[in-house]
């Protein structure tokens, strides 16, 4: 397994690899997406308390699942390549991090707008809004500390240790509504508790998120590959090729 993941590792094969399953993922997201919006905010019933304004969890939940999901994986990544040096570990954090920033700021942004009509407020300092927000931070902070140096290893590094110690805020996150006494709701146990005509489009929607999460990174990926290996030969025969 470690010689295969070690051959995988190899920025050639790593690029083209990551060019296959773009196309894929990325058909994949866009129809859990369509079905998933196209369902919940067509023809999924009103909530009887909040009415139509509920819809904007299809946006903000799997856009909230994510912010921490991505972080995880990031976590995963900055583990790696600090136990076990592989340098693509360090381009998979950098490729992830500025999409789960956005992540993250769509489900601030989009759980303020659902907050207003239902607490009548636009923003309160409870314990998940503060650490989601901190999360944003957390996220911003890798992306600037990675770029800050040069020499891309130490940058790797530096961005890593940053991640790891960040990834406490995760569990912050997930057990506020538990551990404080907060305006946000409670945890729906994985849906189960919503109607399965809310439910099932929503599940929809977490799925084209990933799948939309996969193919942006997959993509800066590949970037971010071609930059670092730009002096190597096999880089210019691509592009050589590509001109043709």
């Amino acid at each position: 397994m470690w010689k295969w993941l070690h051959q995988l590792a190899r920025p050639e094969r790593l690029y083209h690899v990551c060019g296959r399953f773009i196309p894929w993922l990325g058909i994949l997201g866009i129809a859990c997406l369509l079905i998933g919006w196209v369902w919940g905010f067509g023809y999924a019933p009103p909530d009887y308390q909040q009415g139509n304004s509920y819809r904007i969890m299809y946006i903000h939940v799997p856009a909230a699942i994510w912010s921490m999901g991505i972080y995880s994986a990031m976590a995963i990544a900055a583990f790696i390549g600090l136990v076990w040096q592989m340098k693509m570990s360090d381009l998979a954090l950098a490729a992830m991090a500025p999409v789960g920033a956005v992540f993250t700021f769509i489900a601030l942004v989009t759980g303020s707008a659902w907050g207003k009509p239902m607490w009548g407020t636009w923003w309160v300092w409870d314990a998940r809004l503060t650490s989601e927000l901190v999360l944003l931070f957390l996220y911003l902070g890798a992306i600037a500390l990675y770029n800050s140096f040069e020499d891309r290893r130490l940058a790797g590094r530096a961005a890593s240790i940053l991640v790891l110690v960040g990834v406490v805020n995760i569990p912050i996150i997930h057990y506020s509504v538990e551990w404080w006494n907060t305006l946000h709701q409670g945890s729906t146990n994985m849906q189960q508790s919503i109607d399965p005509s809310m439910r099932y489009p929503l599940r929809w929607a977490i799925f084209g998120y990933l799948f939309f999460f996969i193919t942006l990174t997959l993509m800066r990926l590949r970037n971010l590959i071609l930059y670092q290996e730009r002096l190597r030969p096999w880089v210019a025969s691509l592009v050589n090729k590509e001109r043709r």
